[in-house]
C-alpha cells in the first residue's frame, strides 16, 4: 500500500521533535523538514561543545531549513514541566495547530551503559524514567489539545527492542515498556477525536552514541544488526502521518523496518532495513479490539 496526502492547498506539516540536538531526533526532524515541514526542534544544547556528543538545537534547526522545511530551534529541558508548557503555548501562538510531535527526549546516564548488575548501578540511572517515560507523558498531555481541536495528529514515542528483550539493564527495559503501554492507552483515549498516538521501535540507528558504543564497547552489537540512518525514522513517521488509514494503528507498538514493507519505504542508501522480530525476541501480537 502507498502513502498519499492527506492534506490540502498549501498547508505544511507542523511538528515538535524533542531532544533533536542529535541522533534520532536531529535525523527525524531533518527527513521531515525535507517533506517541506515546520519543525520544532528541542533539546538543551544551544552551544557546540557543552555536551559530550556534538549537535546543538541550532544546527538541527539549520539542516532542516536547508533539507525543505523551516527549523525553529527551542531550548527546552524536558524535566522542568513549565518549560515544556511553554514550548506549547509557542508552538499554538506561532503556528495555530501541531500535526505530529515525536517523544524522543531521553536521558541516557553514562552509567546505563556499563556492564554492572542494576545494584551496582548509580540510582541515578533512573533518570531516564524522568527524562524519557515521564517527560513522553508531559509533551504529550500539552500537545493533544491542539490535536484534538483539529481533529488531526499523530503522537510517537521514540521506544525500541528494549521494551521485551534485555538491554542496558532494568531501568531501561522499564522505560521502553512503559512508553509502549502509554502509546497503547494514549490511543484509547485520542480515537473518538482522530488523533493517533503509536510507539515507534527503530532498528540499530548510526547515531553519535552508536559510534561511540561501538568503539568502546563493540560487544553489545551482534554482527547481524545493520545500522539504520537518523533519517529514515523521520522518513516512517511522514509516510504514517499521511497514510490514510493510520488510525488503524494507532495503539500499536511498530517496528520501524516493518512499516517501511507497509509503505515500500527504503533507506536513505537504498536499502531495506530488516526486522529484528526473531533476533531480538518480539512477539508476534494481534491489536485488542480496542485498537483494531
Amino acid at each position: 500500500m502507498h502513502a498519499r496526502s492527506i492534506h490540502s492547498g498549501t498547508d505544511s506539516l507542523v511538528a515538535v521533535v524533542t531532544g533533536g540536538s542529535r541522533g534520532i531526533g536531529k535525523g527525524v526532524a531533518v527527513a521531515l523538514g525535507s517533506k517541506g515541514a515546520t519543525v520544532y526542534v528541542t533539546g538543551r544544547t544551544r552551544e557546540a561543545g557543552k555536551a559530550p556528543l556534538p549537535g546543538t538545537i541550532h544546527e538541527t534547526a539549520e539542516a532542516v531549513t536547508a533539507a525543505g522545511g523551516r527549523g525553529i530551534a527551542v531550548a527546552c529541558d524536558h524535566a522542568d514541566d513549565a518549560q515544556v508548557k511553554a514550548l506549547f503555548e509557542q508552538v499554538a501562538r506561532d503556528s495555530g495547530r501541531l500535526d505530529i510531535l515525536v517523544n524522543n527526549a531521553t536521558a541516557l546516564p553514562e552509567a546505563l551503559f556499563t556492564s554492572a548488575p542494576f545494584w551496582e548501578k548509580p540510582l541515578g540511572v533512573l533518570d531516564i524514567l524522568d527524562v524519557g517515560l515521564r517527560s513522553h507523558y508531559v509533551a504529550s498531555y500539552f500537545a493533544a489539545p491542539l490535536m484534538v481541536r483539529h481533529r488531526r495528529g499523530l503522537i510517537v514515542h521514540i521506544s525500541a527492542y528494549g521494551s521485551i528483550n534485555y538491554l542496558y539493564g532494568p531501568a531501561y527495559g522499564a522505560g521502553k515498556a512503559g512508553l509502549d503501554k502509554m502509546a497503547a492507552d494514549m490511543a484509547v483515549e485520542l480515537r473518538p477525536h482522530d488523533v493517533a498516538a503509536v510507539s515507534l521501535w527503530p532498528g540499530l540507528i548510526a547515531t553519535e552514541r552508536y559510534s561511540v558504543l561501538k568503539q568502546h564497547q563493540p560487544e553489545l552489537f551482534p554482527p547481524e544488526l545493520r545500522p539504520e540512518s537518523p533519517l529514515f525514522t523521520g522518513l516512517l513517521i511522514d509516510a504514517l502521518f499521511q497514510d490514510p488509514e493510520r488510525m488503524s494503528l494507532s495503539g500499536r507498538t511498530l517496528i520501524g523496518a516493518e512499516l517501511a514493507r507497509r509503505y515500500s519505504l527504503r533507506d536513505v542508501n537504498g536499502e531495506m532495513p530488516p526486522s529484528y522480530r526473531e533476533l531480538l525476541g518480539a512477539p508476534w501480537t494481534k491489536p485488542s479490539r480496542a485498537t483494531d
